[in-house]
Protein backbone atom coordinates (compact mmCIF):
# COMPACT_ATOMS: atom_id res chain seq x y z
CA UNK A 1 0.00 0.00 0.00
CA UNK A 2 3.26 2.77 0.89
CA UNK A 3 4.75 2.22 -2.68
CA UNK A 4 1.25 3.19 -4.53
CA UNK A 5 -0.72 5.25 -2.41
CA UNK A 6 0.45 9.10 -3.51
CA UNK A 7 -0.89 12.14 -1.99
CA UNK A 8 -2.62 13.07 -5.23
CA UNK A 9 -4.02 9.67 -5.17
CA UNK A 10 -5.03 10.20 -1.65
CA UNK A 11 -6.90 13.59 -2.56
CA UNK A 12 -8.83 11.75 -5.34
CA UNK A 13 -10.24 8.85 -3.10
CA UNK A 14 -10.88 10.51 0.69
CA UNK A 15 -14.22 11.84 0.30
CA UNK A 16 -15.27 8.55 -1.60
CA UNK A 17 -17.34 5.91 0.61
CA UNK A 18 -18.81 2.80 -0.34
CA UNK A 19 -22.55 1.79 0.50
CA UNK A 20 -22.00 0.78 4.17
CA UNK A 21 -19.95 4.07 4.48
CA UNK A 22 -16.58 2.59 4.51
CA UNK A 23 -13.55 5.03 3.39
CA UNK A 24 -10.47 4.76 1.67
CA UNK A 25 -8.93 6.07 5.72
CA UNK A 26 -10.30 3.14 7.30
CA UNK A 27 -8.86 0.53 4.60
CA UNK A 28 -5.34 1.76 4.71
CA UNK A 29 -5.68 2.47 8.96
CA UNK A 30 -3.43 -1.25 9.34
CA UNK A 31 -1.13 -0.61 7.05
CA UNK A 32 -0.50 2.95 8.69
CA UNK A 33 -0.40 1.92 12.19
CA UNK A 34 1.60 -1.11 11.28
CA UNK A 35 4.20 0.32 9.22
CA UNK A 36 6.03 -3.38 8.98
CA UNK A 37 6.02 -7.11 10.02
CA UNK A 38 8.70 -8.83 11.33
CA UNK A 39 8.22 -12.13 8.80
CA UNK A 40 6.68 -11.22 5.67
CA UNK A 41 5.78 -8.22 3.66
CA UNK A 42 2.44 -7.47 3.91
CA UNK A 43 -0.21 -5.35 2.18
CA UNK A 44 -1.10 -2.82 4.69
CA UNK A 45 -4.80 -2.96 3.56
CA UNK A 46 -8.32 -4.60 3.95
CA UNK A 47 -11.83 -4.14 2.34
CA UNK A 48 -14.60 -3.36 4.57
CA UNK A 49 -16.87 -4.91 2.32
CA UNK A 50 -17.47 -6.21 -1.35
CA UNK A 51 -17.73 -2.69 -2.62
CA UNK A 52 -14.37 -1.37 -1.37
CA UNK A 53 -12.45 -3.28 -4.07
CA UNK A 54 -14.72 -1.03 -7.10
CA UNK A 55 -14.88 2.57 -5.33
CA UNK A 56 -11.00 2.02 -4.03
CA UNK A 57 -10.42 0.28 -7.11
CA UNK A 58 -7.16 2.87 -7.92
CA UNK A 59 -5.55 1.75 -4.95
CA UNK A 60 -6.40 -1.98 -4.25
CA UNK A 61 -5.67 -2.39 -8.06
CA UNK A 62 -2.12 -1.66 -8.53
CA UNK A 63 -1.41 -2.94 -4.70
CA UNK A 64 -3.12 -6.12 -6.34
CA UNK A 65 -1.07 -6.46 -9.05
CA UNK A 66 1.99 -6.03 -6.91
CA UNK A 67 1.18 -8.54 -4.00
CA UNK A 68 -0.25 -11.45 -6.82
CA UNK A 69 3.36 -11.27 -9.38
CA UNK A 70 1.51 -9.46 -12.40
CA UNK A 71 -1.74 -10.28 -12.07
CA UNK A 72 -4.18 -7.52 -13.50
CA UNK A 73 -7.93 -7.19 -12.09
CA UNK A 74 -8.71 -4.55 -15.16
CA UNK A 75 -8.30 -7.27 -18.13
CA UNK A 76 -7.42 -11.07 -16.81
CA UNK A 77 -10.09 -13.61 -15.19
CA UNK A 78 -9.78 -15.67 -12.27
CA UNK A 79 -10.02 -19.61 -13.18
CA UNK A 80 -11.71 -22.06 -10.14
CA UNK A 81 -10.61 -25.49 -10.08
CA UNK A 82 -12.12 -27.78 -7.65
CA UNK A 83 -11.58 -31.37 -9.48
CA UNK A 84 -8.91 -33.13 -6.93
CA UNK A 85 -8.90 -35.89 -9.11
CA UNK A 86 -6.28 -33.72 -11.22
CA UNK A 87 -3.49 -33.43 -8.48
CA UNK A 88 -0.11 -35.88 -9.49
CA UNK A 89 1.75 -37.19 -7.23
CA UNK A 90 0.23 -35.82 -3.83
CA UNK A 91 2.07 -38.18 -1.31
CA UNK A 92 5.24 -36.70 0.57
CA UNK A 93 7.89 -38.38 2.15
CA UNK A 94 6.92 -38.56 6.30
CA UNK A 95 10.32 -38.46 7.35
CA UNK A 96 10.45 -34.70 6.33
CA UNK A 97 6.75 -33.74 6.31
CA UNK A 98 4.70 -33.74 9.56
CA UNK A 99 1.21 -32.57 8.44
CA UNK A 100 -0.38 -30.96 6.20
CA UNK A 101 -2.93 -28.15 5.45
CA UNK A 102 -5.10 -26.48 2.56
CA UNK A 103 -7.09 -23.78 3.60
CA UNK A 104 -9.32 -21.03 2.16
CA UNK A 105 -11.38 -18.35 2.85
CA UNK A 106 -15.16 -17.19 1.88
CA UNK A 107 -17.71 -14.57 2.49
CA UNK A 108 -21.49 -14.04 2.51
CA UNK A 109 -22.80 -11.40 -0.17
CA UNK A 110 -24.69 -9.06 1.36
CA UNK A 111 -22.84 -8.60 4.79
CA UNK A 112 -20.20 -6.20 5.77
CA UNK A 113 -16.49 -7.85 6.31
CA UNK A 114 -15.15 -8.31 9.70
CA UNK A 115 -13.35 -4.79 9.77
CA UNK A 116 -16.59 -2.73 8.81
CA UNK A 117 -19.49 -5.73 9.88
CA UNK A 118 -21.65 -4.66 12.49
CA UNK A 119 -22.05 -6.67 15.76
CA UNK A 120 -25.84 -7.91 14.20
CA UNK A 121 -24.32 -8.63 10.91
CA UNK A 122 -21.21 -10.77 12.57
CA UNK A 123 -24.08 -12.86 14.03
CA UNK A 124 -25.62 -13.37 10.87
CA UNK A 125 -22.66 -14.40 9.43
CA UNK A 126 -22.86 -17.08 12.51
CA UNK A 127 -26.18 -18.33 12.05
CA UNK A 128 -25.99 -18.74 8.56
CA UNK A 129 -22.76 -20.48 8.62
CA UNK A 130 -23.75 -22.79 11.50
CA UNK A 131 -26.85 -23.93 10.48
CA UNK A 132 -25.58 -24.57 6.99
CA UNK A 133 -22.87 -26.80 8.56
CA UNK A 134 -25.36 -28.90 10.63
CA UNK A 135 -26.03 -30.01 7.39
CA UNK A 136 -22.79 -31.71 6.77
CA UNK A 137 -23.19 -35.92 6.82
CA UNK A 138 -20.97 -38.82 6.90
CA UNK A 139 -16.99 -38.11 7.58
CA UNK A 140 -17.98 -34.16 7.62
CA UNK A 141 -20.58 -34.58 10.30
CA UNK A 142 -19.28 -32.66 12.99
CA UNK A 143 -20.33 -29.73 16.03
CA UNK A 144 -19.67 -26.13 16.31
CA UNK A 145 -18.21 -24.46 19.61
CA UNK A 146 -18.77 -20.91 19.82
CA UNK A 147 -16.09 -18.85 21.64
CA UNK A 148 -18.20 -17.17 24.11
CA UNK A 149 -18.64 -20.87 25.83
CA UNK A 150 -15.13 -22.13 25.88
CA UNK A 151 -12.57 -21.71 28.65
CA UNK A 152 -9.48 -19.96 28.53
CA UNK A 153 -7.81 -23.29 28.87
CA UNK A 154 -10.05 -25.38 25.91
CA UNK A 155 -9.14 -22.46 23.40
CA UNK A 156 -5.34 -22.60 24.46
CA UNK A 157 -5.41 -26.26 23.88
CA UNK A 158 -6.92 -26.00 20.23
CA UNK A 159 -4.68 -23.14 19.27
CA UNK A 160 -1.50 -24.88 20.52
CA UNK A 161 -2.70 -28.03 18.58
CA UNK A 162 -2.98 -25.29 15.79
CA UNK A 163 -6.57 -25.75 14.90
CA UNK A 164 -8.35 -22.77 16.30
CA UNK A 165 -6.79 -19.22 15.68
CA UNK A 166 -4.91 -17.14 17.81
CA UNK A 167 -6.51 -14.40 20.48
CA UNK A 168 -6.53 -10.92 18.53
CA UNK A 169 -3.48 -9.78 19.54
CA UNK A 170 -2.14 -9.70 15.69
CA UNK A 171 -1.52 -6.13 14.38
CA UNK A 172 -4.03 -6.78 11.49
CA UNK A 173 -6.26 -7.48 13.77
CA UNK A 174 -6.52 -5.05 16.21
CA UNK A 175 -6.08 -1.79 13.78
CA UNK A 176 -8.08 -2.42 10.79
CA UNK A 177 -11.10 -2.79 13.44
CA UNK A 178 -11.51 -6.90 12.77
CA UNK A 179 -10.84 -7.93 16.76
CA UNK A 180 -14.00 -5.55 18.06
CA UNK A 181 -16.72 -7.02 19.91
CA UNK A 182 -14.10 -10.48 20.93
CA UNK A 183 -15.22 -12.81 21.42
CA UNK A 184 -18.78 -12.43 20.68
CA UNK A 185 -19.99 -14.56 17.51
CA UNK A 186 -16.67 -16.53 16.91
CA UNK A 187 -15.87 -19.92 16.78
CA UNK A 188 -14.81 -23.40 15.44
CA UNK A 189 -16.50 -25.63 13.44
CA UNK A 190 -15.09 -29.01 12.93
CA UNK A 191 -15.56 -32.33 12.06
CA UNK A 192 -15.44 -35.23 14.41
CA UNK A 193 -11.73 -36.44 13.25
CA UNK A 194 -10.65 -32.69 13.30
CA UNK A 195 -9.41 -32.99 9.72
CA UNK A 196 -12.12 -30.13 8.30
CA UNK A 197 -12.82 -27.20 10.43
CA UNK A 198 -14.21 -23.38 9.78
CA UNK A 199 -13.49 -20.72 11.20
CA UNK A 200 -15.95 -18.41 11.82
CA UNK A 201 -15.78 -14.31 11.96
CA UNK A 202 -11.75 -13.93 12.44
CA UNK A 203 -10.05 -12.36 9.22
CA UNK A 204 -12.65 -13.43 7.13
CA UNK A 205 -16.18 -14.36 7.93
CA UNK A 206 -15.12 -18.23 7.28
CA UNK A 207 -12.06 -20.15 6.83
CA UNK A 208 -12.69 -23.43 5.14
CA UNK A 209 -9.48 -26.12 6.28
CA UNK A 210 -8.83 -29.37 5.89
CA UNK A 211 -5.60 -30.85 7.52
CA UNK A 212 -3.97 -34.16 9.16
CA UNK A 213 -0.84 -35.39 10.17
CA UNK A 214 1.74 -36.67 7.89
CA UNK A 215 2.27 -36.23 4.22
CA UNK A 216 -0.88 -37.19 2.51
CA UNK A 217 -1.61 -33.90 0.72
CA UNK A 218 -3.93 -35.61 -1.71
CA UNK A 219 -6.45 -36.91 0.94
CA UNK A 220 -5.97 -32.90 2.51
CA UNK A 221 -6.95 -31.62 -1.12
CA UNK A 222 -9.69 -34.64 -1.82
CA UNK A 223 -11.70 -33.54 1.38
CA UNK A 224 -10.96 -29.79 1.11
CA UNK A 225 -12.76 -29.64 -2.44
CA UNK A 226 -15.59 -32.51 -1.18
CA UNK A 227 -16.32 -30.53 1.92
CA UNK A 228 -15.57 -26.71 0.13
CA UNK A 229 -18.52 -27.64 -2.16
CA UNK A 230 -21.29 -29.26 0.08
CA UNK A 231 -20.47 -25.94 2.30
CA UNK A 232 -21.23 -24.06 -0.85
CA UNK A 233 -24.37 -26.37 -1.62
CA UNK A 234 -25.83 -25.96 2.31
CA UNK A 235 -25.31 -22.11 2.21
CA UNK A 236 -26.67 -21.86 -1.25
CA UNK A 237 -29.90 -24.15 -0.13
CA UNK A 238 -30.59 -21.66 2.61
CA UNK A 239 -30.83 -18.32 0.11
CA UNK A 240 -27.58 -17.05 0.32
CA UNK A 241 -23.80 -17.05 -1.75
CA UNK A 242 -20.39 -16.26 -1.29
CA UNK A 243 -18.83 -12.95 -2.48
CA UNK A 244 -17.48 -13.67 -6.06
CA UNK A 245 -16.58 -11.95 -9.32
CA UNK A 246 -14.62 -13.58 -12.32
CA UNK A 247 -12.02 -10.62 -12.02
CA UNK A 248 -11.13 -11.08 -8.37
CA UNK A 249 -12.16 -14.77 -7.87
CA UNK A 250 -13.65 -15.09 -4.31
CA UNK A 251 -13.48 -11.78 -2.53
CA UNK A 252 -12.04 -12.02 1.25
CA UNK A 253 -10.45 -8.76 3.83
CA UNK A 254 -7.19 -8.81 3.03
CA UNK A 255 -6.22 -8.82 -0.93
CA UNK A 256 -3.77 -10.54 -0.20
CA UNK A 257 -6.24 -13.55 -0.64
CA UNK A 258 -8.52 -12.76 -3.31
CA UNK A 259 -8.66 -15.33 -6.00
CA UNK A 260 -8.78 -19.07 -4.36
CA UNK A 261 -7.98 -17.73 -1.13
CA UNK A 262 -6.04 -20.98 -0.87
CA UNK A 263 -3.23 -21.32 1.29
CA UNK A 264 -1.71 -25.25 0.86
CA UNK A 265 0.84 -25.69 3.40
CA UNK A 266 2.82 -28.35 5.02
CA UNK A 267 5.08 -28.69 8.13
CA UNK A 268 8.22 -29.62 6.82
CA UNK A 269 11.76 -30.66 8.42
CA UNK A 270 14.94 -29.13 6.26
CA UNK A 271 17.59 -29.18 8.54
CA UNK A 272 20.23 -28.91 5.97
CA UNK A 273 18.78 -26.93 3.19
CA UNK A 274 17.44 -24.35 6.03
CA UNK A 275 21.26 -23.82 6.49
CA UNK A 276 22.09 -23.29 2.87
CA UNK A 277 22.27 -19.45 1.62
CA UNK A 278 20.36 -20.94 -1.36
CA UNK A 279 17.34 -21.55 0.61
CA UNK A 280 15.19 -17.97 0.25
CA UNK A 281 15.94 -18.13 -3.36
CA UNK A 282 15.04 -21.26 -3.98
CA UNK A 283 11.84 -20.52 -2.33
CA UNK A 284 11.23 -17.39 -4.56
CA UNK A 285 12.00 -18.88 -7.33
CA UNK A 286 9.27 -21.93 -6.63
CA UNK A 287 6.88 -19.23 -5.38
CA UNK A 288 6.81 -20.72 -2.31
CA UNK A 289 6.41 -18.68 1.42
CA UNK A 290 8.11 -19.68 4.71
CA UNK A 291 6.45 -18.66 8.00
CA UNK A 292 7.17 -20.12 11.43
CA UNK A 293 5.03 -23.58 12.49
CA UNK A 294 3.13 -20.84 14.79
CA UNK A 295 1.33 -18.99 11.91
CA UNK A 296 2.16 -15.70 10.09
CA UNK A 297 2.85 -14.34 13.22
CA UNK A 298 5.62 -16.24 14.63
CA UNK A 299 9.46 -16.76 13.59
CA UNK A 300 10.65 -19.95 12.48
CA UNK A 301 12.42 -21.76 14.77
CA UNK A 302 14.24 -25.04 14.73
CA UNK A 303 14.69 -26.96 11.11
CA UNK A 304 10.65 -27.22 10.89
CA UNK A 305 9.25 -24.44 8.40
CA UNK A 306 5.70 -24.05 7.34
CA UNK A 307 5.72 -24.03 3.41
CA UNK A 308 3.41 -22.59 1.60
CA UNK A 309 1.92 -21.24 -2.04
CA UNK A 310 2.93 -17.43 -2.33
CA UNK A 311 0.35 -17.07 -4.90
CA UNK A 312 -3.76 -16.83 -4.65
CA UNK A 313 -5.21 -15.13 -7.60
CA UNK A 314 -4.97 -16.04 -11.62
CA UNK A 315 -4.43 -19.56 -10.87
CA UNK A 316 -6.77 -21.95 -9.94
CA UNK A 317 -7.03 -24.81 -6.55
CA UNK A 318 -5.66 -27.13 -8.54
CA UNK A 319 -2.59 -25.32 -9.94
CA UNK A 320 -1.58 -23.93 -6.62
CA UNK A 321 -2.01 -27.04 -4.69
CA UNK A 322 0.09 -28.48 -7.45
CA UNK A 323 2.79 -25.63 -7.38
CA UNK A 324 3.39 -26.81 -3.30
CA UNK A 325 3.61 -30.37 -4.34
CA UNK A 326 6.46 -29.94 -6.88
CA UNK A 327 7.80 -27.38 -4.63
CA UNK A 328 7.74 -29.55 -1.47
CA UNK A 329 9.13 -32.45 -3.77
CA UNK A 330 12.16 -30.46 -4.93
CA UNK A 331 12.91 -29.25 -0.97
CA UNK A 332 12.48 -32.41 0.02
CA UNK A 333 15.27 -33.91 -2.65
CA UNK A 334 17.45 -30.76 -1.65
CA UNK A 335 17.56 -32.37 1.38
CA UNK A 336 18.45 -35.70 0.64
CA UNK A 337 21.05 -34.56 -1.34
CA UNK A 338 23.06 -32.21 0.93
CA UNK A 339 22.58 -35.14 3.82
CA UNK A 340 24.51 -37.35 1.36
CA UNK A 341 27.04 -34.70 0.96
CA UNK A 342 25.80 -33.83 -2.69
CA UNK A 343 25.37 -30.89 -4.13
CA UNK A 344 22.14 -28.28 -5.20
CA UNK A 345 20.93 -26.80 -7.98
CA UNK A 346 18.82 -23.47 -7.73
CA UNK A 347 15.66 -23.74 -10.20
CA UNK A 348 14.61 -21.50 -12.75
CA UNK A 349 12.27 -19.04 -12.01
CA UNK A 350 8.52 -20.44 -12.46
CA UNK A 351 7.01 -18.32 -15.23
CA UNK A 352 3.62 -16.65 -14.35
CA UNK A 353 1.55 -17.11 -17.14
CA UNK A 354 -2.23 -15.75 -15.91
CA UNK A 355 -5.61 -15.75 -18.24
CA UNK A 356 -5.87 -12.88 -20.21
Amino acid sequence: MAHKLTPALYALLRDKTTPSGYTVDQCIQTGVDNPGHPFIKTVGMVAGDEESYEVFADLFNPVIKERHNGYDPNTMTHPTDLDSSKLRNGVFDDRYVLSSRVRTGRSIRGLGLPPNCSRAERREVERVVVSALAGLKGDLNGQYFALATMTDKQQQQLIDDHFLFDKPVSPLLTASGMARDWPDARGIWHNDQKTFLLWINEEDHTRVISMEKGGNMKRVFDRFCHGLQEVERLIKERGWEFMWNERLGYILTCPSNLGTGLRAGVHVKLPHLSKDKRFSQILDNLRLQKRGTGGVDSATTGDTFDISNLDRLGKSEVELVQLVVDGVNYLIECEKKLEKGQDIRVPQPLQNSPRK
